[in-house]
């Protein structure tokens, strides 16, 4: 493998130089967002791009690194603003970096055992995701927000452990003035001591 040179592209939200691409439409996070009617509303009126993204991946082998940038619409689902699916790493104890280039944005994060943290991200902002911590990317603002992320090639990604506890224990909505508070996931479903040992287990 070669040195490689990437640009940010951060009014296009594109990383010139970079090798992969994929977006999610509205459509792709039916079940994410608690106003179901506000939902199919909404997608009865166009199916937006909520996020896209594009990295290069060198390799996905151990010892090497994944990088690109992410570009999220602002929005709203009713209350609840725009956020992407969320993930754990497959290998959990891998960590993760992003690096607001531009908008107004939140890191949701969970624990395995249900702890919430939150982390603001704004332009020139670095927010480090530790390893074993579920993370989701939130717009809270007005424009895009665009992120660059680094991460190690052989995390890989578990999507299914936010599904199978119902969501996130907490929700990302408008505070009713111009700014946002988290609130109960009413639907939440704590892990049971079973699964949060199972995530533990994935590390290498």
């Amino acid at each position: 493998m070669e040195p490689v040179r990437c640009t940010v592209e951060i009014e296009e939200g594109r990383l010139a130089g970079g090798t992969g691409r994929y977006e999610k439409r509205l459509s792709d996070l039916h079940g994410i967002y608690a106003d179901e009617a506000a939902f199919a509303a909404l997608l009865a009126s166009g199916d937006p791009v909520v996020y896209a993204v594009e990295d290069l991946k060198p390799t996905l082998g151990a010892g090497d690194m994944i990088f690109g940038i992410t570009r999220m619409a602002p929005g709203r689902v009713g209350e609840e603003y725009f956020v992407t699916r969320g993930h754990i790493h497959a290998v959990a104890n891998r960590p993760e970096i992003y690096y607001g280039e531009s908008g107004a944005g939140l890191m949701l994060l969970e624990s395995p055992d249900g702890e919430i943290r939150i982390v603001e991200i704004g332009p020139k902002t670095v927010c480090y995701v530790p390893p074993y911590w579920i993370h989701r990317s939130v717009n809270v603002g007005a424009e895009d927000l665009v992120m660059t992320f680094a991460y190690p090639a052989d995390s890989g990604q578990d999507y299914d452990i936010i599904a199978r506890a119902g969501g996130m224990r907490q929700r990302i909505v408008a505070d009713g003035a111009t700014g946002w508070r988290a609130v109960d996931n009413a639907a939440y479903r704590p892990r049971d001591a079973a699964e949060v040992e199972r995530v533990f287990a994935t590390a290498a």
